[in-house]
């Protein structure tokens, strides 16, 4: 899967998460939390759509390196084939 692939996946998953969010415009870098308004409900919905989505186990103690699009991208590029 591509690094595309991942990214309009992990867009579509934001998006049935909060779909208000304008995804042409965000902050790549920034707190999912801060830029999308996302609460710790929100977040556990979108690891476990995402977890779902790629067949992964997405441990709790990973979340801290999912705080941003980016890292997250970067997190299931390092996991999915």
């Amino acid at each position: 899967m591509t690094r595309t692939e991942i990214e309009q996946a992990l867009g579509e998953e934001l998006t049935r998460i909060a779909p208000d969010i304008p995804l042409d415009d965000i902050d790549s870098s920034a707190d999912l939390r801060d830029e999308f308004d996302i609460d710790s409900i929100d977040f556990l919905n979108l690891v476990t759509a995402l977890g779902k989505r790629f067949s992964l186990e997405m441990p709790e103690a990973d979340y801290p390196q999912m705080d941003s699009f980016d890292h997250l991208v970067e997190y299931l590029s390092a996991r999915v084939s």
